[in-house]
């Protein structure tokens, strides 16, 4: 039940809407003057007020502006004088949530009320949504500060200089879209734009993920980590993967293509790990397509499979992730697995590289990459299907 304080020096218009509003199942409480409406307000503290402007002593809009100093979030609907928009202007500046005019009637009283119910919940619900993420935000500054340890012990980052200049420019991205989508938040609530706070929503959850992204990203690069091995298909890995991709691919008029070895049935892999390998390949050939300045183009992505078998080495599993976009010089391939080195213009950290070429080591494995400017790229990876000391 919604707590409601009404604040009216006539007594007549305080019953009529007590009984109103109480038969709607308002916890209605009233008071006849705006002193002993701050008092009810500062000892229970009720989200919504309805409070007369015109009053002897304390008027509507003095009392509007205490009880925003007590409490900014409460939501405050005055009641004017026909005709008296100076004074309902004069409320509204002062962060009254709404004005309605005498003789008041019942569906614009229940419409406004209605109205800031959904301020207040909305309110509550984006302070909660901050508080978790302030105790996000310190979760991810302490697992950071883990990482970085562990970074500077195993030597794969050579200073926290080095990671801020690395970082910087993508970070500062995600902080202007979290800005962003806090500021539509803002005015969607402010202006009752249902579209333009749902809009400001998206954007916040999006830039969250981007953060958790990075900090799990940090995470794998930062940890030794030996591969959870086990028996799996290879094959099924490579199509489960091209299945999460297919998606983003047509959105953006990318043709995927899945060529798979018969030959190639089973293998002693850690599969969780090899399906991210082929993720970050894959979505990476596909932005190779995305940012192509050839649009004429009919762009395509080609995944293969091949088992090849040699007397000395053994069986040995090939995955070849290929695209026909934009291709790399010879300067740019000599950077792609270097600390935070991206091609995407602060769209990425540069870790995803790194992340993949660490796991495809732990494995014992090999990564290669040929591409041409303007031709495309091809990423060549090379696992033993049955390590030699099983």
């Amino acid at each position: 039940m919604t707590k409601l304080l009404i604040i009216d020096d006539e007594r007549p218009i305080l019953e009529m809407l007590d009984i109103s509003l109480t038969s709607e199942g308002y916890e209605v409480i009233t008071a006849e003057s705006g002193n002993e409406g701050l008092k009810i307000f500062a000892k229970q503290g009720p989200k919504l007020v309805l409070t007369d402007i015109k009053m002897p002593g304390m008027d509507g809009i003095d009392v509007l502006k205490r009880i925003k100093g007590i409490d900014n979030e409460a939501e405050v609907i005055v009641i004017t004088g026909h005709g008296d928009m100076d004074s309902a202007i004069a409320a509204l500046q002062h962060g009254a949530s709404d004005f309605i005019t005498k003789p008041i009637r019942d569906e614009v009283l229940m419409l406004s009320l209605e109205r800031a119910k959904r301020k207040i919940a909305i309110s509550q619900q984006l302070k909660d949504y901050t508080e978790n993420l302030e105790q996000k935000v310190k979760e991810c500054t302490l697992e950071l500060s883990q990482a970085q340890e562990e970074l500077i012990k195993t030597e794969r980052l050579a200073t926290i200089g080095e990671t801020v200049a690395g970082l910087a420019h993508y970070i500062k991205n995600i902080l202007t879209g979290l800005r962003g989508g806090m500021y539509m938040v803002n005015t969607g609530m402010a202006k009752d734009k249902p579209r333009v706070l749902q809009d400001g929503w998206g954007m916040v959850h999006r830039n969250i993920e981007k953060v958790s992204d990075l900090v799990l990203d940090l995470l794998r690069y930062s940890k030794e980590r030996a591969p959870e091995r086990s028996v799996c298909r290879p094959n099924e890995i490579v199509s489960g993967a091209v299945e999460l991709l297919r998606d983003r691919a047509k959105e953006h008029r990318v043709k995927l293509n899945i060529v798979l070895d018969p030959n190639l049935k089973q293998a002693y892999l850690d599969r969780d790990a090899i399906q991210r390998v082929l993720l970050n390949l894959i979505s990476n050939a596909i932005d190779a397509c995305i940012y192509d300045t050839d649009t004429f183009k009919a762009w395509e992505v080609t995944v293969k499979t091949r088992l090849e078998t040699d007397a000395h080495s053994g069986e040995t599993i090939l995955l070849e992730v290929t695209d026909n976009g934009s291709g790399m010089t010879d300067e740019v391939k000599a950077k792609l697995f270097t600390r935070f080195f991206s091609t995407k213009d602060g769209r990425g950290t540069g870790l995803g590289l790194l992340i993949t070429q660490k796991i495809i080591h732990e494995h014992g494995g090999e990564i290669s990459v040929e591409s041409k400017a303007g031709e495309g790229t091809t990423f060549s990876v090379r696992l033993k299907s049955f390590p030699p000391f099983l």
